[in-house]
């Protein structure tokens, strides 16, 4: 079974020579690279170990987090959280301060 996004399908154990699979699991390890660097710096990187590229038999990357402790998860999802705070109130100063668009004449 699947969802919409394809990201529960079956993993690709039988290849269709039509599926950039190649693609697919190239984005998925950039992607898994890029949280793993920052795992690293917040310290969490130890408790990762099972963080890997993956892709489904669309062609679809994945980045698995793999079994993971639920205070690492708590941390992460108030990481997550802050980070999110941040960008919404860099946001927002960035609205406050941009001069009011001229009227339209």
């Amino acid at each position: 079974m699947t969802d919409p996004r394809h990201v529960v399908a079956k993993r690709a154990e039988t290849l269709s020579p039509a599926v950039p699979y190649v693609r697919g699991w190239a984005e998925a390890k950039r992607g898994a690279e890029a949280l793993d660097e920052q795992l690293h710096s917040a310290g969490l990187g130890t408790d990762f170990l099972g963080l890997r590229a993956d892709v489904t038999v669309f062609g679809d990357g994945l980045v698995c987090l793999g079994p993971i402790q639920p205070e690492a998860g708590e941390t992460l999802a108030r990481l997550l959280v802050m980070g999110l705070a941040m960008e919404m109130a860099d946001h927002a100063d960035q609205c406050q301060s941009a001069p009011p668009d001229a009227p339209a004449a």
